[in-house]
């Protein structure tokens, strides 16, 4: 029975080469539909009530789960801590790893989108009849993107006055600060109670995980969906007509996920950057299909347990604040996106317009909402701070959708980076339960 069991597991193909396998297989039935039936009307049919349903709801499952999964991590990874002086090394750690990164990402937008110039030359023509396309999208984004909170009202927001409104609203930044808070006193407490909620905790954790593993079998057929959607109803045609656009933003992409992130995991971890990217594709497949961190989430933590053998209390308290909190893939999006419509609409941008720009990318990553799309009422604001229309966000929206799936691979390749950077050293360092021990009293005892 042993050596059945064996020989099923060797014949059984892993997860990440279905969900590859159903990526190809989606793409290619989408493009030979594009190619012989972009007008038959079975098409819009099949995309509208076949695949378009079983991608969004296996996203809905997973998001159905995700405030569950944010919470309990975050809390397990703060209590797990030990005491207050580990938190605040693992806290410092990844601030640290985590502004670096991010400011090389935007760095190298800049420099790629001022070196190639992708918006010059572009048919203004086409840019105004896909403009005009995508009206009704743009002005439901311009929407949305007024109603983004900013300035002090945007800090005083990641404080939420009813954590439950909160989380009914999605409010990610805001549940988990109330679960970094909640974290903390739970690792100040140490008594049976505080014991017992810890263990409540790390079993609606546990439970939430075995839930996610179950939706994620289905993640090759949702990816198929996904991809013959995005084939049969735009094809290529998009992608070549902003082909300048897109391909500097993959190539900003590629550079800082080959080269910068080689270099940091080989300087800081002395791991193989390849044995690196070899543990993690599994997640990376997931984020590139779904486009959404989020979603990404419980493979990404189960990767860097399992496959990268990292402390499962550092792991989770980086991965679930790196999930909101570090998108790298964002920032370099944001960049390259403001500089090309500037570019477009002959807007010469100063080097202090730019350091904004670079500033604002930064913060954007910081807080986006880890879902499809999410990054684009952030390029919206951006862009009015410098004067560019907003209404511009328009035209990219066609290629979108390609550029979110390539974007999202970099931020979980980025947070499973900064996991394994800040695990360094961590592997053995002691955790005690309880607060911080009381400096001996110098009083004398009468």
């Amino acid at each position: 029975m042993a050596a059945t069991k064996a020989r099923t597991e060797k014949r059984s193909v892993a997860l990440h080469v279905q969900m590859l396998i159903g990526f190809l297989f989606g793409l290619a039935a989408g493009l030979i539909v594009y190619t012989t039936q972009s007008d038959a009307p079975w098409v819009e049919t099949v995309t509208t009530y076949v695949t378009g349903p079983i991608g969004e709801i296996f996203l809905r499952l997973l998001f159905m789960l995700v405030i569950p999964l944010l919470f309990s991590a975050l809390v397990v990874g703060i209590a797990e801590m030990g005491d207050i002086r580990s938190l605040k090394r693992v806290g410092l750690k990844t601030l640290f790893f985590t502004i670096l990164l991010s400011g090389i990402a935007v760095a190298i937008a800049l420099a790629a989108a001022n070196l190639l110039q992708p918006g010059a030359g572009v048919d203004r023509a086409l840019a105004n009849e896909l403009l005009a396309q995508s009206a009704e999208r743009t002005g439901a984004l311009l929407e949305t993107s007024a109603e983004q909170p900013s300035g002090v009202q945007a800090l005083l927001n990641i404080i939420p006055r009813n954590v439950f409104a909160a989380a009914a609203a999605n409010d990610i930044l805001a549940v988990m600060f109330f679960a970094l808070v909640f974290g903390i006193g739970l690792l100040l407490v140490d008594n049976p109670a505080a014991q017992r909620l810890q263990e409540a905790i790390e079993g609606l954790f546990s439970v939430t995980m075995r839930l996610i593993e179950f939706i994620i079998r289905l993640a090759p057929i949702a990816v198929a969906a996904f991809m013959f959607n995005l084939a049969a109803v735009f094809g290529w045609d998009l992608l070549v007509r902003l082909g300048a656009y897109a391909g500097v933003v993959v190539l900003a992409l590629a550079v800082h996920m080959f080269i910068t992130y080689s270099i940091a995991i080989k300087l800081f971890t002395g791991r193989s950057p390849l044995g690196f990217f070899r543990d993690i594709q599994e997640a990376m497949v997931m984020a590139f299909s779904t486009a959404s961190s989020n979603a990404t989430l419980p493979t990404a933590l189960r990767v860097a347990e399992d496959n990268l053998k990292l402390p499962p209390r550092v792991s989770r308290f980086v991965l679930t604040i790196g999930a909101t909190a570090n998108q790298n893939g964002t920032a370099i999006f944001e960049g390259v996106t403001v500089l090309f419509l500037a570019q477009f609409f002959g807007y010469e941008l100063t080097l202090w317009q730019q350091t904004t720009v670079l500033l604002m990318c930064i913060l954007g990553g910081i807080g986006t909402a880890g879902v499809p799309a999410g990054s684009l009422p952030v390029v919206v604001i951006i862009l009015a701070m410098v004067g560019v229309p907003p209404e511009a966000i328009g035209l990219i929206l066609g290629v979108d959708r390609f550029l979110d799936m390539c974007r999202t691979a970099l931020n979980v390749t980025g947070d499973l980076a900064i996991a394994t950077m800040v695990s360094r050293g961590e592997e053995h360092a002691p955790v005690v339960k309880g607060p911080p021990p009381r400096e001996p009293s110098t009083v004398p005892t009468p």
